[in-house]
């Protein structure tokens, strides 16, 4: 059997982008490396993880595209489900997101908006699927 267990994306400041998600979202600090190139967040089952760009380099020898706030964002997101979905964007917008797309409901009656975190990194926040 094989399980999701965690997803790490590769930052510019890892200490930043754990306190970012912790104000913005509320989640906990799992651990944090003594250099500061690695950390994750308790999210629920599957772990949120964070690496600095020399950490990762140094793991990939032909390189990867880096993440830029300036930029589109990657055919890539990560979703967080919550029943107020305004609340969270507020809360989000106010520990340094910014808004992608408005909160919109869906054919199947979900709500669905998208922030991007301070690398860039597209979040969807959404009303949890009945």
């Amino acid at each position: 059997m094989i399980t999701f267990s965690y997803t790490i994306l590769y930052v510019n400041n890892v200490e930043n982008s754990i306190t970012f998600y912790e104000q913005a979202f509320g989640f906990k600090r799992k651990f944090v490396s003594p250099d500061g190139t690695y950390g994750e967040l308790i999210t629920g089952a599957t772990t949120l993880s964070f690496a600095s760009h020399h950490l990762a380099k140094s793991n990939l020898k032909d390189g990867y595209q880096e993440s830029n706030i300036d930029i589109k964002p990657f055919g890539f997101e990560i979703g967080f489900a919550t029943s107020d979905v305004e609340g969270v964007i507020k809360t989000a917008l106010e520990a340094g997101a910014s808004l992608a797309a408005e909160p919109k409901t869906k054919p199947w009656g979900q709500v669905v908006a998208y922030l991007k975190d301070l690398d860039g990194f597209l979040i969807e926040i959404c009303t949890p699927m009945a």
